[in-house]
């Protein structure tokens, strides 16, 4: 089944992480990335596999960015990859045996979140993701700063891990904060109330938010058992929750007056 897929990457400015994805990628004769013009190291790095194909695009939607990308796919399966995943021996090996006209139409894969390369345990944070699917069967659809994708057909989840390992700096996820509040505003106030989903609901409501996803993160999803790396990434989740209820909160004054 290896030799039928096709991971596809999306990059911008991501030198400290796509390195070690690709390591991981050493089995693919081909891997497509899309590079949003990178101003860091990244394309030196991406030149240096050779079987990197890089494909440059000015970045628009996270929608249109990996469906330009499943254009460029020639195999009939894909492996959707962002720049900070690594795939483990074990996802390997099953994908390997997984059948390549079989029943199902994508697969889902479950994360370890790491913090530093750090995996950390009993966290619930990231949901599975599908990222292994049929090309001719699938499109991607923007969905507020991030997409979800459209699959035609059946799906299971696989039992093999992703490890979701971002090593950028601070500022870089600030800066994407910034990018990202002002889309996630719009969405949840622009959705009727009942289209909704409950987080969104909550997040609406502006004040609950920070302070429920403080708990939730800490007591609930475990995050007090890992230390410092546990209250490093609660500190960033409170944090966004908070960029996105002052987002709210100047839009809405901003459209009454």
């Amino acid at each position: 089944m290896l030799e039928h897929i096709t991971p596809l990457i999306l990059t911008y400015n991501e030198a400290v992480n796509i390195e070690r994805t690709l390591e991981r990628l050493t089995w693919a004769k081909k891997i497509i990335v899309i590079d949003s013009y990178s101003t860091d190291t990244t394309l030196e790095i991406l030149d240096s596999y050779a079987q990197v194909q890089v494909f440059k695009r000015e970045f628009d939607t996270h929608g249109k960015q990996w469906n330009y990308g499943l254009e460029q796919v020639k195999t009939p399966w894909v492996l959707s990859l962002d720049a900070d995943y690594l795939v483990t021996d074990d996802l390997i090996s099953e994908m390997a045996a997984l059948p390549v006209d079989g029943q199902i139409d994508g697969y889902f894969v479950r994360f370890k979140y790491c913090v530093f390369g750090k995996p950390v345990r009993n966290t619930r944070i990231l949901p599975p993701r599908q990222v292994l699917f049929q090309n001719s069967k699938a499109i991607y659809i923007d969905d507020g700063h991030t997409q979800i994708l459209q699959l035609t057909g059946k799906s299971a989840v696989l039992s093999g891990y992703l490890y979701h390992d971002d090593r950028k700096p601070f500022s870089r996820w600030l800066w994407s904060q910034e990018r990202y509040t002002v889309l996630e505003a719009k969405k949840i106030l622009e959705t009727p109330i009942n289209e909704l989903d409950w987080v969104d609901r909550i997040r609406r409501k502006k004040v609950l938010a920070p302070w429920m996803i403080f708990i939730y993160c800490l007591m609930i999803e475990g995050w007090i058992f890992n230390g410092w790396h546990g209250w490093y990434y609660v500190f960033h989740r409170v944090l966004a929750e908070t960029i996105l209820a002052i987002r709210i909160i100047e839009a809405e004054k901003l459209k009454r007056d």
